[in-house]
């Protein structure tokens, strides 16, 4: 068994499923591959920005806010890089809008402390998880250099996921699991039906 496969284990398992064959054919493709690229930028941005305002709303959690401070210089230093990769390829920055995923797990969050919280974190538990599956699984699709680019980040960010679950565990006075299995499956409906944007989390594409 190979690292990746080690390292990719624990989050396939926590996964409600595998990227479709056909999203991975698609964001493939030359005319597309720079649209993934760019949206890969957006998620690290996205992923630090939300880990620095749950350090500010919720300052009187001291572990939450050592781990969450981590995330965020790490994050960062992945957004940089896939900036760097966009200036090699002479690929110019484009806004574009944002896809259902994120949205679409949110809607499940609660509006009750400390419950809000906790859902908030096992939402980042499964954004992590998917991109980590995800780089995983379009690196044998990709140039070489990008390819490197994916191992290295499903590496570093593997952990990611279950430090977002450790959090929201210390959190709940109850068993989180119930809300886990919640959005794994929400998560999943989300990847696994035909989704109208191609975006580095969408479903499949239409």
């Amino acid at each position: 068994m190979s690292a990746t496969d080690i390292l990719l284990q624990p989050v396939q398992a926590f996964l409600g499923c595998l990227t479709p064959d056909v999203w991975l054919q698609t964001a493939s493709q030359p005319q597309h591959l720079a649209l993934i690229i760019q949206d890969h930028a957006n998620c690290e941005k996205k992923a630090a920005s939300t880990a620095i305002n749950l350090m500010f709303r919720y300052g009187f959690y001291t572990e939450l806010q050592v781990k969450l401070s981590q995330l965020v210089r790490e994050e960062m230093l992945h957004y940089e890089q896939v900036l760097e990769i966009m200036q090699k390829r002479g690929q110019a920055w484009q806004a574009i809008p944002a896809g259902r995923y994120a949205g679409g797990l949110r809607k499940e969050i609660k509006t009750y402390e400390p419950q809000a919280l906790v859902d908030v974190l096992i939402v980042g538990a499964f954004v992590e998880a998917r991109s980590c599956e995800r780089f995983a699984a379009l690196a044998p699709y990709v140039d070489d250099e990008l390819a490197k680019f994916y191992r290295y980040l499903l590496k570093s960010e593997s952990r990611h996921f279950e430090d977002y679950l450790t959090l929201a565990q210390s959190i709940s006075k109850q068993d989180i699991s119930p809300r886990v299995e919640t959005f794994r499956q929400l998560e999943a409906e989300l990847i696994g039906t035909p989704d109208n944007l191609l975006r580095f989390h969408s479903g499949i594409p239409v």
